[in-house]
Order: structure tokens, then C-alpha cells, then sequence
């Protein structure tokens, strides 16, 4: 999908078409989700602080993602998706591979490219976006070839010219390599895909590490084997947060470790499994982020143990200076528990008490602005259906317009406790499209890595 979450705000929000729009955390410590093109034609892009987005393109929408909203439109895409074959590898909300000779809608290129430019008007039909298609042999160039096709297009990479494609690109086109790798590799003086051919795979082991080098030698001769896998196994589940002040106070810092690992364990039982590696973040005041493990005897989804452990790991980490970031997860997942000794020592806990312990604690009413977030939906009784521009000071602006408004909608403030007012579930972009009701905003997952696939036309790669 083309800039996803900023084309559907914008499809969303008559008054943001054509203009710039930034969806991201709008705090101090925000960092950008998704750009327009409008916006990034200013430099802004996703993963850019907030705040460095702000300097850009001053004059932008700043919005708080609706991933309830993104979800239900993901969903109707990946609904498509599954009509042309059954072997799905979505990638993240907004991506996705299809192996089209599975489904059996693709045998040469005539009938991938059809398969393909369906699939956009489909997508344009059903939820009033576009999406860009990516055509090839293997998933890494399906994925390249999507990339070259954005915004709203097609891009097929013929069988057999694989090589001649990749050649003159740069070498951060392959997957895995980031700006630490490809800066490496080009104080080698390698700088193009042809150019690590060139160089061998002795040279890129030698470059970058063994299991790398054979693996960027592959991709850069258009080696790309791994089939096209439906279903994604969950590695771990974690949870983060950043926050708006550095933590100066350990007793605090440790307060927070433990209610971030009660909400980590919410979230593991609540997708009925277990863990056995234990996983501490700490981002301190200059950015340095430190990663502590500790892996238990067996599987486990006991708050307790998961609390003890977080304290454990946090105590070999120096937070000196100030943390801004903090982070608990588990790894080594099951779908079953293994009782720990240390939990059987202390006795067993009745469940009432269990959950009782893990609620968090209620924090008093916050500003105006988190209770009425921006690009959020709202009603009210007299004006009807509109979004958050922007609130504070006791006050929330609203623009009342709907997906199908024609023109702009009109703009009104109101008291942020006017009792005519309140939130409000998003609104079809297309008459007759469903959209459950938005809840509260997590940080979406991160994309899974690059994998390759196999077969004549397996991999459509759209991102």
C-alpha cells in the first residue's frame, strides 16, 4: 500500500487531500509512522524524530495513528489478497507476499501482469486506496520491484534479466543491508550490486561476517530460493515505552520495569502462550539502547517470575544519566507453562488476586491533547461527525467533514468537557465497507525481514 496510514487519513479527511500529512507519537519523543508524499517531498520519512519532522514541514497534519481504523483496512486487502492464491505472507499491516502460481492465477508474464493490475483496481474498488505491485520470481525482487513502482503502479522483472536489473542499483536496495552496511561496504569501495559480484564472496565474508556475506553474495547474483510461508510463527511478545522526560529515579525506573513486564505477560496470556527467555531494553539519555536477557528452566506466563526476572536483568544495567526508553519481552515461546521453583516456593496465587495485582495503576486525567487526539473521530450532537484537529488549554478544535464530504468541512471549538461531544468510531472510506471500532493505539509490529521465494511466478510484493 502506497504511504498507508497517510492515505487513509487523507481519503479519511477531505480537507488533507493533496496536502501534507505526518501520522506518528506527537510528543517530544515521537517518531514518524508514515509520511504523504506531500510531506516527504519536504524529507520527512518514517522512523524520523517527530520533532525533526516538525523543522521540515512545519505546515503539515500531524496526526495520531488509528491502527483499529488501519487494521480493518488491511484486513479488507489481505481478503484479496487470499482470492488469488492461498500461500499469503503478510508482512506487516500494509505488505504483503502472494505466491501467484500457487492460486493459480499467474503462468508467464501475460498473466502475472493481468493478476497484477486486477489486484490494483480491486484494491482502489474495495477501500478507496492504492496499492503498488511488485512482479518477480523470488519474494527479494518482488519486493525491490514494488519499491520501484510506487506510488499507484506496476513494475514486472522479467525471468532472466534479474541480474542486468540489480547491477548498476545500490547496494542498500538488498535487503539486510542498513546504513551501517552499505557505509562499510562502501568504504571498500563497493557501492553498487554489481560491484559486490565483483568483489566475491570470499571478499563480502571477509566484508561482513560469514552467515552475511553468503547471504548479500546470493541476493546480489538474483539467488532467491525460499517459498512463499502463509503462516508467520510469533517469536516474542513486548511491549515499550518511551518516554516524554528522561527517568532519573532507579526506585521510579524500577516501577516501571515491573508494570511494563505485568502488561508484556497480559499480552502473552492473552495470545495463550508462554515464554522462557526473558528480555530487558533500556534507551538511555544518549540514545545508546542496552538489551539484557536471562532464559528460565521452562516456559512461563507467571507475572511474578517475569517481574523478577526484568529486576534481575535491570540491576546489571547502568542508568546513570537518565533513561528514555524502556522495554520488556519474551522470547522462546510455547503454547504451554512449565512450572517455576521459584513460583512454587512462594505458594500458589488465586487467580483474583493474580489479576487483581496486574491492573495498572490508574493514573488522574491527563491534558486536553491526550484525551482528544489529534486526526482521532468524534460527534457531536448538533454538528455531526468530524476529527480532531488539534486541543489544549481546556479547548478542542473539530472539523466536521466525512469521507464522502465534497468540499472541506467547517471548523468549530468547544470546551474539551462539552458534554455534545464525544469520541467516535471511524467512518468506511468506501459506502458499505466495515470498519470495527477504534480502540486504543499500540505500536504496530515490525516487518518481518526479507525472505526469498521460489517457483515461476510466486511473490507479488506490495509495500
Amino acid at each position: 500500500m502506497d504511504a498507508f496510514y497517510a492515505s487513509a487519513e487523507q481519503a479519511s479527511k477531505p480537507s488533507l487531500r493533496g496536502k501534507a500529512v505526518v501520522v506518528g507519537g506527537l510528543g517530544p519523543r515521537g517518531v514518524v509512522a508514515t509520511a504523504s508524499y506531500e510531506a516527504r517531498v519536504s524529507g520527512v520519512h518514517s522512523a524520523m524524530p517527530m520533532a525533526q519532522a516538525r523543522r521540515l514541514a512545519p505546515n503539515a497534519a500531524y496526526l495520531v495513528p488509528r491502527f483499529t481504523f488501519y487494521r480493518a483496512i488491511s484486513e479488507q486487502v489481505m481478503k484479496l489478497l487470499r482470492e488469488l492464491s492461498p500461500l499469503v505472507e503478510p508482512l506487516s499491516l500494509d505488505e504483503a507476499f502472494v505466491d501467484l502460481d500457487a492460486g493459480g492465477a499467474a503462468w508467464d508474464e501475460e498473466s502475472a501482469r493481468l493478476a497484477g493490475t486486477r489486484l490494483r483496481a480491486d484494491i482502489r474498488a474495495v477501500t478507496g486506496l492504492t496499492g503498488s505491485v511488485g512482479l518477480a520470481a523470488s519474494k527479494m525482487l518482488a519486493k525491490i520491484a514494488s519499491e520501484q513502482a510506487k506510488p499507484d503502479g506496476l513494475v514486472l522483472i522479467r525471468p532472466g534479466t534479474e541480474r542486468e536489473m540489480l547491477g548498476p542499483l545500490s547496494v542498500r536496495i538488498l535487503p539486510g543491508v542498513g546504513p551501517a552496511t552499505g557505509d562499510h561496504l562502501r568504504r571498500a569501495g563497493i557501492t553498487t550490486v554489481e560491484e559486490i559480484v565483483e568483489a566475491g564472496e570470499d571478499e563480502l565474508v571477509r566484508l561482513v561476517g560469514k552467515a552475511h556475506g553468503h547471504g548479500l553474495y546470493a541476493m546480489a547474483l538474483a539467488r532467491d530460493e525460499r517459498p512463499v510461508v502463509a503462516e508467520r510463527d510469533t517469536k516474542s511478545v513486548s511491549v515499550e515505552d518511551t518516554y516524554d522526560v528522561d527517568i532519573h529515579d532507579r526506585v521510579r525506573v524500577r516501577l516501571e520495569v515491573q508494570r511494563l513486564a505485568d502488561r508484556c505477560v497480559r499480552r502473552l496470556r492473552g495470545a495463550g502462550l508462554s515464554g522462557r527467555t526473558i528480555v530487558l531494553k533500556v534507551r538511555r539519555y544518549d540514545f545508546s539502547t542496552l538489551t539484557r536477557s536471562e532464559t528460565l528452566r521452562g516456559p512461563t506466563d507467571d507475572p511474578a517470575v517475569v517481574r523478577e526476572a526484568a529486576a534481575r536483568l535491570l540491576e546489571s544495567v547502568d542508568t546513570t544519566g537518565g533513561v528514555r526508553l524502556l522495554g520488556v519481552g519474551v522470547s522462546g515461546l510455547a503454547d504451554y507453562t512449565q512450572e517455576d521453583l521459584f513460583a512454587q516456593a512462594a505458594g500458589e496465587v488465586r487467580l483474583e488476586e493474580e489479576q487483581a495485582a496486574e491492573e495498572p495503576v490508574k493514573e488522574p486525567a491527563g491534558p486536553a491533547e491526550r484525551r482528544w487526539p489529534a486526526g482521532h473521530d468524534v460527534r457531536h450532537a448538533e454538528f455531526g461527525h468530524g476529527w480532531v484537529q488539534g486541543s489544549g488549554l481546556g479547548r478542542v478544535t473539530v472539523r466536521f467533514e466525512t469521507p464522502d464530504s465534497l468540499l472541506p468541512g467547517r471548523v468549530r471549538t468547544f470546551r474539551t468537557d462539552d458534554p455534545d461531544l464525544e469520541p467516535a468510531d471511524p467512518l468506511p472510506l468506501v459506502p458499505g465497507g466495515a470498519v470495527v471500532p477504534e480502540e486504543a493505539a499500540e505500536v504496530p509490529a515490525e516487518a518481518g525481514p526479507d525472505v526469498t521465494g521460489e517457483g515461476p511466478w510466486p511473490a507479488v510484493g506490495g509495500a
